[in-house]
């Protein structure tokens, strides 16, 4: 499954997803706890997110491979 970023919020017992998303039992996750104030701007901050990581992986970066490696 690719990786992708879901708006959720915390109602003081558990997350809960703001959209409809499947995901699979035991699937790995990663939580960042935003400030209140973030709240407002978060849209913004999801989509630099989103593009910083769309960047650390671009499709033009180089492939290496064990050849590549010195010993």
């Amino acid at each position: 499954m690719p990786a992708v970023t879901l708006k959720a919020h915390y109602d003081g017992e558990q997350i809960l997803l703001d959209e409809p998303f499947e995901i699979p039992p035991n699937s790995p996750l990663m939580v960042t706890v935003l400030p209140a104030s973030e709240a407002v701007v978060g849209d913004d901050w999801i989509l630099a997110a989103r593009k910083a990581f769309a960047g650390a992986y671009a499709t033009d970066e180089p492939v290496y491979d064990t050849d590549d490696l010195r010993r």
